[in-house]
């Protein structure tokens, strides 16, 4: 039976050469021919972290400053997040929680100092504080 939808085929001549396959499977190495060559070696060597597996250390310098200076752990984790999303590291938790941290310190920080101010005026006006 043949498939209507199809075009008839003719069968080959005997004076014609058969067509090649359309598809042929590699041909199997050669008893005792060399081995193929080994893939090349990647530039970060073997076992080198990736830049995606390496922390930021601005992102690190900044949760660990926020406990001293509020200033640079805000300036740092700034930077920081901006490297981290140009390269893809890891830290971005640690610039984030720097951050946050270092908002807190400033701010609390700034009304700690208002409030000390307040306290040295009302004590001079008062009259209890003195000087000689």
């Amino acid at each position: 039976m043949t498939d209507p939808n199809q075009p008839p085929v003719n069968p080959p001549s005997d004076n014609q050469p058969t067509p090649p396959p359309a598809y042929a499977p590699p041909a199997a190495p050669a008893y005792g021919a060399a081995p193929a060559a080994p893939a090349a070696y990647s530039s970060q060597g073997y076992g080198a972290p990736s830049a995606a597996d390496k922390y930021n250390v601005l992102a690190i310098i900044s949760l660990v400053s926020a406990f001293f200076v509020s200033l640079a752990a805000i300036i740092c984790g700034h930077i920081a997040l901006s490297q981290i999303k140009k390269t893809g590291e890891k830290g971005r938790g640690l610039a984030i929680a720097g951050l946050v941290l270092g908002y807190v310190g400033l701010i609390s920080g700034i009304i700690f100092f208002i409030v000390i101010i307040l306290a040295w005026i009302a004590a001079i006006n008062s009259g209890s504080y003195t000087t000689y």
